[in-house]
Parts: C-alpha cells; sequence; structure tokens
C-alpha cells in the first residue's frame, strides 16, 4: 500500500501515563511530518496548542482508560470535556465488566450516554479488549456498541495483559458490524507488514505509535 494512503489510515498514538506537553509537541510535529489521520492522546493533554495541528488531522481523546471501569457519567462528563478542548473523536473503553456477564444493554446504554454527551459529528470508538473474550462476546459487544450509536468498534486499549489486536478478533468484528461501521486495530501494531495484515483483515483504522517505522516500510 503506498504510504500516503496507509498514513491516512493511522492515529498516532501516544497514550503513556508519563507523556508530558513536550512529549505532544513531539507527537503533533511528527503527525504532521507523516500526515496521519489522526492523533491519539489522554484527555489532560489537551487543549493543544493553537496550531498544532492542521484541520487535516483528526485528534482523538481516550475515554474510561485504561480500565474501562469508570462510572458511565464520568465516561460521558470525560467525553464532553475532551471535545471542548478540541478533541474531535472520542475513543472509550467499554465497560468489561458488561462484556463477561454478556449485559449487552447496559453496553448499549453506557455506549449511547456517551454518544448523547458530544456532538453528532464526533467520530466515536469503543474498545473492547477483544483478546479477553471467546467469539461470541466480540459479536455480542460489537453489535450493542453499534446500537449505542459507536462509529467504530476498536479491539484494545494495548495495556491489558490478555494482549492487542488478533487477525481473527478484527476479522470477526468486522463479519459483525458490517462495511457502514468502521473497525480499529489496535495494540502490537509495529511494522508495516502487521499494519497490512490488519487491514486486509478488515480493519479500516490502525492505532500505533510506531508509526514512523511502519510507514517508513510502505511501498
Amino acid at each position: 500500500m503506498e504510504a500516503g494512503k496507509l498514513a491516512q489510515m493511522i492515529d498516532h498514538t501516544l497514550l503513556a501515563p508519563e507523556a508530558t506537553l513536550a512529549d505532544v509537541v513531539r507527537l503533533c510535529v511528527e503527525a504532521v511530518e507523516l500526515q496521519v489521520g489522526a492523533i491519539c492522546i489522554s484527555p489532560s493533554l489537551l487543549p493543544l496548542a493553537k496550531d498544532a495541528l492542521p484541520p487535516s488531522i483528526n485528534i482523538a481523546a481516550v475515554v474510561g482508560f485504561p480500565s474501562g471501569a469508570h462510572s458511565t457519567e464520568t465516561k460521558a462528563a470525560e467525553a464532553k470535556q475532551a471535545c471542548d478542548n478540541g478533541a474531535n473523536e472520542i475513543d472509550m473503553v467499554v465497560n468489561l465488566a458488561y462484556v463477561g456477564t454478556s449485559n449487552w444493554p447496559a453496553v448499549t446504554t453506557e455506549v449511547a450516554a456517551v454518544r448523547a454527551a458530544i456532538a453528532s459529528d464526533v467520530i466515536l470508538k469503543v474498545i473492547i479488549e477483544s483478546a479477553l473474550w471467546n467469539d461470541e462476546q466480540i459479536a455480542g459487544v460489537c453489535t450493542a456498541a453499534v446500537l449505542g450509536g459507536a462509529n467504530f468498534v476498536k479491539t484494545s486499549t494495548g495495556f491489558h495483559k490478555a494482549g492487542g489486536a488478533s487477525l481473527a478478533a478484527v476479522r470477526l468484528m468486522r463479519k459483525t458490524v458490517g462495511e457502514k461501521i468502521g473497525v480499529k486495530a489496535s495494540g502490537g501494531i509495529r511494522t508495516y507488514a502487521d499494519a497490512i495484515a490488519m487491514i486486509e483483515a478488515g480493519a479500516s483504522r490502525i492505532g500505533a505509535s510506531a508509526s514512523r517505522a511502519i510507514l517508513a516500510e510502505a511501498q
């Protein structure tokens, strides 16, 4: 895949808890140089400095990160504050206990609450920690998230001990949500081959901190 096309599918990510504003400045400089589609950062690092990014690069903030164990009200408030501070994409971690107990109405209600707290044109991605679940649970949480208003389902935070993205999970997520909903693969994607394999499996976005290395290998 041509580097420019691949770059537009990448969320250039900085989610280390110790990340500083200086680190975000460097991330933005890289994002402009690489011409990625978006950056993804913690909401405490917003707002960005004026003119840090051109309008062509979106700003994603994580919500309920990384555990997903925050209250629904907290997630909704965090999402609204992030958008007020400049985010136009939200990557929220679903309540994993709801998934583990197959409580799909609760997943839908939680996602819908975050959806209602932000503008209709803000892209909402729901992180499901796919490495934790069997196929039935992956399909169930993806279906429930879409019913709640998710624009994307996303594999992983990259922080859970269960692991990150897998090709099997991405294929199942794509099969479950169809072609109108996005699938973001994240967690452990470090090479061009990794990224292309995820795209071929059905991913429409790639979350990565190794964006420069990935794009350096692109044709």
